[in-house]
């Protein structure tokens, strides 16, 4: 379960665009749901650094930054798509509130086995995506050609929602109460960098605001590839 907990981390990590060290992991690694009872130290996180670099799952380069090797992108691959196949179940199928389906997924991922996943799979007709908008692994996703992040977005435009961040149970329940939620249309209002924020009109909410720092993890398509 810990090394799978590892694998996926550093997965969502290398999707954010970021360099993986054992600093950045060990952040990763806070967003886990305490369930997960993963050590959150820098000697924990180099120990099991240790132990996936001798099972050939991960290399460390000389500059210290962390890299898959084909084996480890292979697990880590299973264990994402494993974990948004469960999001999408607890979702599509059972209902459960958009904000809670991230940590329920962590609780499925590490028992689903390869026949359940199938099932799941073809019970859901082969989803692209999770209901947050990451890929599927697996699943054929093609992204759109104009996705941005939301803190490159400029003002009076209007985007269609294409993926938020998962991991902040808070900042989740702020999107969904909000309506920041992939396929939602937003329309931006304000952009201040020199008060760090974006201010935004969603459907419901006539006044969002977030920090670059968030937006810079929510990514959003032009309205007009709707």
């Amino acid at each position: 379960m810990s090394v799978e907990n590892y694998l996926l981390s550093i997965f969502q990590i290398i999707e954010q665009g970021v360099r993986v060290t054992s600093t950045s992991l060990l952040d990763q690694l806070k967003n886990l749901p305490a369930g997960e009872g993963l050590g959150t130290t820098l000697p924990s996180v180099s120990g099991m650094l240790g132990r996936m670099s001798r099972e050939d799952l991960v290399f460390i380069t000389p500059g210290k930054e962390i890299l898959f090797t084909d084996q480890g992108l292979e697990f880590a691959e299973n264990i994402v798509r494993r974990h948004r196949l469960a999001e999408r179940m607890v979702v599509d199928i059972f209902g459960l509130d958009l904000h809670k389906a991230h940590v329920e997924a962590h609780r499925l991922e590490h028992a689903i086995s390869p026949d359940l996943e199938e099932k799941i799979s073809q019970k859901l007709k082969n989803p692209h995506t999770c209901p947050f908008g990451h890929p599927i692994p697996g699943s054929g996703y093609v992204p759109y050609d104009d996705v941005i992040r939301l803190s490159e977005a400029s003002v009076s435009e209007r985007f269609i929602v294409e993926r938020v961040p998962e991991e902040d149970q808070v900042l989740l329940e702020y999107f969904v109460d909000n309506h920041l939620i992939p396929g939602q249309m937003i329309k931006v209002q304000e952009v201040a960098p020199y008060r760090g924020v974006i201010r935004l009109e969603s459907r419901e909410s006539k006044d969002v605001v977030m920090g670059y720092e968030v937006a810079s993890k929510v990514w959003v398509r032009g309205a007009e590839t709707i």
